[in-house]
């Protein structure tokens, strides 16, 4: 491994800002430049720029960038012309997707349309039998013509996906060696995601080569313009928590598509182990969206069944889901005359009607309104309350018209954060309730620039009784960016074949970390993570466990945990093998410091809106609070990226790590 660079900076590119982390000798800072949806690297720049002016000359400068770049393209389907190549009689694979009905009561559900148009889509006449046997030989002259067809089809980037590619490769191969003559990039199903299931594999594949071209563009504009701004090395989120290099993230776009949100869970893993928190339900709450997600044991769960933008993903990711309710989410009143909020959101331009520039009401321009936002990044971003109220007020204008009675401005602004925590809290009980957590046992960590408005409104609602917001929470994704470590995961399904274990771990093992010591990661320092996925035979879905002496045991348990039942006598099948290589980064220390139980100073006083009416409240400084200080609401904790409600039931505390520890009264 490179030795540790004097700077390194985390750069998580958010909707509406674009949040940054420098550390340098062993102490960090954040701030906020606004996105720039065009053109999103122009932010990114910025945010360098200004790093580097804060501390400094720097001898090396290392770059972690969370990206939103593969995200958005998936969701505006605003990828590259795509074309798939499959076993001629599979080309319909994409179309044809599973026979479960993803809402069993709703007749009409019109699934999303293929990444691949259908005139994009080829059959090659080849067969791979489940044994890696070839039933029928590739011919050159068939790859010859469908590379010419591909060229005269305008197909911009390819996804090649074969039968039992996995258990046999060398046909891909042999079309990979082909098509890297057409100059656009070639997306392999065997190198990607050598694991069987032809629809969840055609998916994946077909998803990296979809945002390839566009992924690819922005990566290499990105890492020139930060090179001539100083940067050694431009390095990159993936979506399972790991860092990568940024060619490898080119080249594999599909791994970041939760780039950013991964970096949230990667903080609160080691805030988990340095603070000693106990379980969390996280909560990130920013501009456009909000992406929580459950830590138990010290550590977030992993999923290869992921679903984006209604299309599977299976290469390992954190297991975040993600609802449209930001601070940028838009309110409007249906066509039915409910009030609804999200998940459209005005973004970072034109933003909330209070940054200046738009006029549609929003869950910021509500929070204004009622007195819990006075300023943004402290002070340096002003805030227009006036257009706020605006369009708070046509919003309750069409309230009004809607349900026949009037409607003041607060109570339409009230109407908007009930709707927008009632989105949030669905999101919360799906992560903890419906997959068999007491949420009771777990503390809610709130970051995100908007999180700490809504966490006890939340944690109230879901009967918890501990909120922790971290320090610097409206960037704690892009801290979080600085404590991944470098990671590599390979997989190779070995259902109905003969094999022998250590050898197939030992051929994965050499594999990742190959991988890792092409990206200048030190040999000896790469350590490895063995694991399997098991299911009793005749059962569709597998488990994972950690691959040891206690995998089958610990298969029993986890089934057992999961459906309330096991069966010890039943045979188990081992479906997938599992590695994944991984080499610690650089850490910055979290700050520990001791203090005396003193009741904190406000700083002023505001009037705040709750339920009972306009309410004089304490106002605090963030920064001027030390450990051990205690304060009680009603108030509010102002900082530059964030402010946090305390609501009149609570009471918060700041623990030796700078956290605010907050604890309900009363149930």
């Amino acid at each position: 491994m490179d030795p540790e660079p004097s700077v390194r900076i985390g750069i998580d590119t958010g909707g509406t800002f674009t949040d940054v982390v420098v550390g340098s000798r062993g102490h960090f800072q954040a701030f906020k430049v606004p996105s720039t949806p065009g053109d999103p690297s122009a932010a990114i720049v910025e945010g360098i720029a200004r790093a580097l002016a804060a501390v400094g000359e720097a001898a090396e400068v290392d770059v972690v960038h969370g990206t939103t770049v593969g995200t958005n393209a998936l969701l505006e389907r605003k990828g590259a012309r795509t074309a798939l190549v499959s076993t001629a009689g599979f080309e319909d694979v994409l179309s044809t997707r599973r026979q479960a009905r993803p809402e069993l009561y709703n007749l009409d559900v019109v699934p999303p349309a293929p990444l691949v148009a259908p005139e994009l889509t080829f059959g090659l006449a080849e067969r791979v039998a489940s044994d890696g046997s070839v039933v029928r030989a590739l011919v050159q002259s068939d790859v010859d013509e469908l590379a010419r067809m591909l060229r005269a089809f305008g197909a911009e980037s390819v996804a090649v996906c074969l039968l039992f590619s996995f258990a046999n490769p060398d046909h891909e191969r042999a079309l990979e060696d082909r098509f890297a003559t057409l100059g656009i990039p070639v997306s392999i199903s065997h190198r990607l995601l050598p694991e069987y299931r032809e629809y969840e594999r055609a998916s994946t594949v077909a998803v990296n080569a979809y945002l390839a071209p566009r992924m690819r563009v922005y990566l290499d504009r990105l890492t020139a313009k930060a090179a001539a701004a100083g940067v050694g090395k431009l390095r990159v989120m993936q979506s399972s928590g790991g860092i990568a290099s940024a060619a490898t993230a080119a080249r594999e776009p599909v791994r970041t598509i939760l780039s950013g949100p991964a970096g949230g869970l990667v903080a609160a893993e080691r805030l988990i182990t340095e603070a000693n928190l106990g379980d969390l339900v996280t909560f990130d709450m920013g501009g456009t969206s909000t992406d929580v997600a459950l830590i138990a044991d010290a550590r977030a769960r992993t999923t290869n069944e992921a679903v984006v933008a209604g299309v599977p993903v299976a290469v390992p990711m954190l297991d975040i889901h993600t609802v449209g309710s930001g601070g940028g989410s838009i309110a409007r009143v249906d066509d039915g005359g409910a009030l609804r909020v999200g998940p459209e959101s005005a973004g970072a331009d034109p933003g909330p009607s209070c940054y200046g520039r738009g006029d549609l009401p929003t869950v910021t321009d509500a929070n204004v309104v009622l007195g819990r936002i006075r300023r943004l990044l402290g002070g340096a971003f002003e805030i227009d309350v006036g257009r706020a109220r605006a369009a708070i007020d046509r919003l309750a204008t069409e309230m009004a018209e809607a349900s026949g009675a009037p409607v003041t401005r607060e109570a339409a602004a009230a109407g908007v954060l009930r709707v927008a925590e009632a989105n949030m809290e669905r999101a919360l009980r799906l992560v903890s309730i419906e997959r068999g957590y007491d949420p009771r046992r777990a503390s809610l960590l709130s970051f995100g620039g908007a999180g700490g408005l809504h966490a006890c409104a939340l944690a109230g609602a879901l009967r918890m009784r501990r909120v922790v917001v971290p320090v610097h929470p409206g960037a704690f994704s892009a801290l979080g960016l600085l404590s991944g470590r470098f990671v590599r995961d390979v997989s190779r399904t070995v259902l109905g074949r003969d094999f022998d274990p250590e050898a197939v771990m030992a051929e994965l093992e050499s594999e990742s970390g190959a991988s890792l010591t092409a990206e200048g990661i030190d040999a000896a320092l790469i350590q490895f993570e063995r694991s399997a996925s098991l299911r009793y035979s005749g059962q569709s879905f597998e488990i994972d466990v950690p691959w040891d002496a206690d995998s089958l045991e610990a298969f029993h348990r986890e089934h057992g945990r999961r459906y309330g039942h096991s069966d010890r006598d039943r045979s188990v099948e081992t479906v997938h093998l599992r590695v994944r290589a991984f080499a610690a980064a650089p850490a910055i220390p979290l700050a520990m410091v001791t203090g005396k139980r003193l009741a904190a100073v406000a700083d002023s006083s505001a009037r705040v809106w709750f339920e009972e009416g306009m309410v004089a409240v304490k106002v605090y400084d963030r920064a001027a609070l030390e450990a051990g200080n205690t304060l009680s609401g009603p108030a509010i904790v102002e900082e530059y990226g964030s402010t946090t409600l305390v609501p009149a039931d609570w009471t918060f505390e700041v623990d030796p790590f700078g956290n605010l520890v907050g604890s309900r009264i009363t149930e």
